[in-house]
């Protein structure tokens, strides 16, 4: 049994902690490690990185962790620990990443990788060029309806893509009468806030890797709600969109329409949701569930303002049966990162698939400002 040592840096914040340490590492180390091809197995041993000692030692009391500590440039130093994992928050990324990279260490991060496409893919190149594998985050790819979106897209249900829609969002509460959901600094552009720099970098590799590269990009961003109250309850002016409307031209000339918003009140079966429209049937996915319609059961409808229409149109739909066992994302996702890195294979979602979706933010946030559609250059590490 081999035993990888990760440091992982940012774990006392809320992705960092619950997904990325409890639902991933901690439950890889408890189910006995991860089996590689050759009938060999490894598991984890993380080292807590933060800013307050006392934080890192109630954490690492509560699940049994050894090691801890508050100096970074002293555990990248030390060659027990050979993954750097990085959740900081974005503006905070760069810097930890760059140290990383000059201690030769295996590098797994969030996303957004960087606050600039150019400092991005400039990442991306200084890990090439020092040999460093790495990988970023790509959890909603691991969705269970995402999953079941690509089999049918595999399997040629579709016939040819022709559209997707996309909503995502819910009502983050201002934080006057009720507590924000969301903390503060998402809302302070100054600060590396924005829905535009948290969910495009999604909606670039959800895109590309089920419908095709992102040619194209027309964004209208909204500051909606500009008064909100911090964790501490006072007042600030929010700086960052709390919103944003894009329209995505695709490979193959499919059109993509993502809206995200955290001022938006739920009214659908799950809070993201994705509407694929092709030539042979239809789909709608969510985080878990799956629905299609086929041409061969497409109702007729006519339009008629007239007379109240009484038919059942969610009946059309029949729904996709779960026919696997679906794991967390991040775990699944850890866990075939871990495996690519003992095993020396290639791993396609890294920094520079990284640095494209921090390229789709740019130019989203670009395109809102100056009121124009955008074209994305192809991003190379030549």
């Amino acid at each position: 049994m081999r035993e990888i040592g990760i440091i992982m840096n940012g774990v006392s914040g809320r992705m960092g902690y619950r997904q990325h340490l409890v639902r991933s590492i901690l439950a890889i180390r408890e189910q006995g490690g991860i089996e590689l091809p050759d009938g060999s197995k490894v598991t984890v041993k993380p080292l807590l990185v933060g800013r307050s000692e006392a934080k890192l030692a109630e954490l690492a009391a509560r699940h049994g962790i050894e090691d801890y500590t508050t100096d970074l440039d002293a555990a990248l130093a030390d060659p027990r620990w050979e993954i750097y994992a990085d959740f900081l928050v974005t503006k905070a990324r760069a810097t930890a990443l760059r140290k990383a990279i000059a201690a030769g260490k295996t590098i797994y991060t969030e996303k957004p990788t960087a606050e600039s496409a150019e400092e991005a893919l400039e990442l991306a190149k200084l890990a090439a060029e020092a040999g460093v594998k790495t990988g970023v985050v790509h959890d909603k790819l691991y969705l269970p309806g995402l999953q079941k979106l690509k089999r049918l897209i595999d399997s040629g249900f579709f016939g040819r893509i022709l559209s997707v829609r996309g909503e995502f969002g819910y009502w983050v509460f201002e934080g006057d009468w009720q507590p924000a959901q969301r903390p503060s600094w998402n809302y302070r552009a100054e600060d590396g806030g924005g829905i535009i720099v948290d969910m495009f970098p999604h909606w670039n590799y959800v895109l590309e890797n089920l419908f095709g590269q992102v040619k194209t990009v027309y964004a209208q961003a909204a500051v909606h709600i500009a008064d909100r109250w911090d964790e501490n309850g006072e007042h600030y002016t929010a700086t960052a969109e709390d919103a944003a409307y894009g329209i995505f031209e695709l490979e193959g000339d499919v059109v993509a329409q993502i809206n995200s918003s955290w001022t938006v009140r739920v009214n659908r079966d799950e809070l993201v949701e994705f509407h694929v429209d092709g030539t042979h049937g239809s789909a709608v996915v969510g985080l878990f569930g799956a629905k299609i319609q086929s041409r061969n059961a497409t109702p007729k409808p006519v339009w008629n303002p007239d007379l109240a229409d009484d038919h059942d149109y969610d009946a059309d739909w029949a729904g996709v049966p779960t026919n696997d066992v679906f794991q967390n994302g991040f775990k699944q996702q850890w866990e075939e990162f871990l495996v690519s890195y003992i095993t020396g294979t290639d791993y396609e979602f890294d920094l520079l698939a990284g640095a494209r979706g921090v390229l789709l933010a740019e130019a989203g946030l670009r395109s809102s400002r100056d009121g124009c559609k955008v074209s994305l250059p192809a991003l190379t590490l030549d």
